[in-house]
């Protein structure tokens, strides 16, 4: 089990790393946008990406 979860977290890593990588401006951008929304906004996001996340992987699985 712990092995599943350090591969998934360097998969996160590595995505993450592409998106830098391949277009650093529109990240940026994204991240001024998301310095304005209020925080509670922000929380909705993070849940909803959550779930989308368990349901999937549970559908994988």
């Amino acid at each position: 089990m712990p092995r599943d979860f350090y591969a998934a977290l360097c998969l996160v890593l590595v995505i993450e790393g592409l998106v830098l990588f391949a277009a650093p401006q529109g990240w940026q951008a994204m991240m001024r946008q998301a310095l304005q929304l209020d925080p509670r906004t922000l929380r909705v996001f993070g849940a909803v990406a959550i779930g989308i996340g368990l349901i999937t992987l549970h559908l994988v699985h």
